[in-house]
């Protein structure tokens, strides 16, 4: 590995990929499933290693670069970034903007480094370990994450519940898992396959926010101010290891579930570390914690999400479904035999995550004063820009003029549900989650004859609904808080 990365062709390759996905990453409405599936073409013409060096290095950038939109417009550049929305734009407009990019900096390293030595050491193990979870395991695993939406944002509970399902309720047009019959799709073609992620994405987070940030009562906008320092006291990092290793080992796990991803790491980490917390009442306002776990967490999926990818040829994310591609058109036959036939590729894959996450934090860190300053031009012109940016990005995504029309829309639903205090990411949380839950709950059924027995009967599924419905019934002591107000 060490004599691979000595090549200058494959760190500059590396280099490259991971500062293009940071770049992506950090642009509302484009995403690292974007740029890795257009950059796929290029890598024919090139060596199989130096291919994936080049993709995986997008894939980390990629999902390092969302905080940035995210901390300093409320925009998730990515959908792993919804969390850190959450505490880093607080942080951000009350005039610490390199901090809080700081923070999120020095968490994902964490949080990266973390599922390197899980993806290094442990691919294998780990790897047969998420094959002993069978459909209804992961349909509970979700019921624990939808459990998790009563604690989201600076909401009540019942506002955090009411927006998931909400979010439920939007992810049921198209075609059913299990029947394949066409449902709420009220004579639209472009309704088969439902809304797609990133145009309701864009639509609740950035639309959302020009249209907020246009029709406010109370003069200027919001601004992101500040010059403040990125550099982050080693003291509050040795404060903070608890969180790191928690959210970091959250992520990781769940990284290696197939078809889970970085938003319900995310989000598990987030609300691990929201329960407790000392100061549960500070997240959702610019707490520290939940930008170092949400962060951690989210790039803690990428190492995980590669575990099963190479170990079995079973992708862990969206992205991975695009690399497993990409080895396949390389001619590498992924899982097993791949550590055997293609150690060059395995070593590859590895060698770039732990080589990613270094240069995308001294990229990001070095770069932070510079990208905070971002925050400083004129409403006038940002708003215009990103705008053509999200209509660009829903757009590009499938060629629909339609899935500009939905963004548009979602944008006027996410501006609404500001106005009613709903949380945005618990909506956004559970449109992911809702056909992950159905698909499994589906398989499961025809597997077990129609009996929803297992649900009960096998062990792991029970322990985590039991988990699910603890965590609906309980409240933290002294977590209670009074109905937000409107702040001028």
């Amino acid at each position: 590995m060490i004599d691979l990365f000595a090549n200058p062709l494959i760190l500059g390759l590396a280099l490259l990929g991971t500062v293009l996905g940071i770049t992506v990453g950090a642009v509302p409405g484009l995403t690292g499933t974007m740029l890795i599936a257009l950059s796929l073409p290029l890598t024919f013409s090139m060596e199989p290693v130096s291919g994936l060096v080049l993709l995986v290095g997008m894939y980390v950038g990629a999902v390092s670069g969302g905080l940035i939109s995210a901390t300093l417009l409320r925009m998730p550049g990515t959908p792993a970034a919804v969390m850190t929305t959450l505490d880093g734009y607080p942080m951000a407009i009350s005039g610490r903007p390199g901090r809080a990019l700081g923070l999120g900096v020095g968490a994902s390293l964490f949080g990266g480094l973390v599922s390197w030595v899980a993806l290094w050491q442990l691919s294998e193990p780990m790897a047969d370990w998420s094959t002993k979870l069978g459909p209804f395991e992961l349909f509970s695993l979700v019921i624990l994450a939808l459990a998790l939406l009563a604690g989201v944002g600076d909401a009540s509970r019942a506002r955090g519940l009411l927006a998931g399902s909400l979010g439920v309720l939007v992810a049921m047009p198209g075609m059913h898992p299990a029947t394949g019959e066409l449902r709420w799709t009220f004579g639209f073609t472009s309704l088969n396959e439902g809304f797609r992620l990133i145009p309701v994405l864009i639509g609740m987070f950035a639309i959302g926010k020009i249209l907020e940030d246009l029709t406010g009562k109370d003069g200027p906008v919001e601004k992101v101010s500040g010059n403040d320092s990125a550099w982050i006291e080693p003291g509050l990092w040795k404060s903070q290891l608890l969180n790191l290793f928690r959210s970091s080992g959250i992520g990781t796990l769940i990284g290696v579930l197939p078809g889970v991803g970085a938003n319900i790491g995310s989000l598990a980490a987030y609300m691990a570390a929201k329960r407790t917390s000392d100061k549960p009442e500070d997240f959702g306002k610019g707490s520290e914690e939940g930008i170092i776990a949400s962060e951690s967490a989210n790039n803690a999926t990428v190492g995980g999400a590669l575990i099963p990818l190479i170990a079995l040829g079973v992708p862990g994310s969206v992205i991975g479904a695009v690399l497993l591609g990409a080895l396949i058109v390389h001619g590498l036959q992924p899982g097993p035999l791949l550590f055997r036939q293609n150690p060059d590729a395995v070593h590859a894959i590895i060698g770039t995550v732990l080589v990613a996450n270094l240069m995308m934090y001294l990229v990001m860190l070095v770069c932070a004063r510079w990208i905070a300053r971002l925050s400083s031009v004129s409403k006038k012109i940002l708003f215009p820009l990103v705008t053509a940016c999200c209509i660009w990005g829903a757009y590009a995504l499938n060629g629909l003029w339609f899935d500009v029309g939905v963004m548009l829309v979602f944008g006027v639903v996410g501006w609404r549900m500001e106005k009613a205090q709903l949380p945005l990411a618990a909506f956004v949380i559970g449109f992911v989650l809702a056909p992950v839950a159905e698909e499994n709950l589906c398989a499961g059924l025809m597997a077990s004859g129609g009996s929803y027995f297992p649900l009960v009967t096998r062990p792991i599924s029970l322990a985590l609904l039991i988990t699910a419905v603890s965590l609906l019934v309980w409240k933290k002591k002294g977590s209670a808080k009074s109905p937000r107000k409107n702040t001028p």
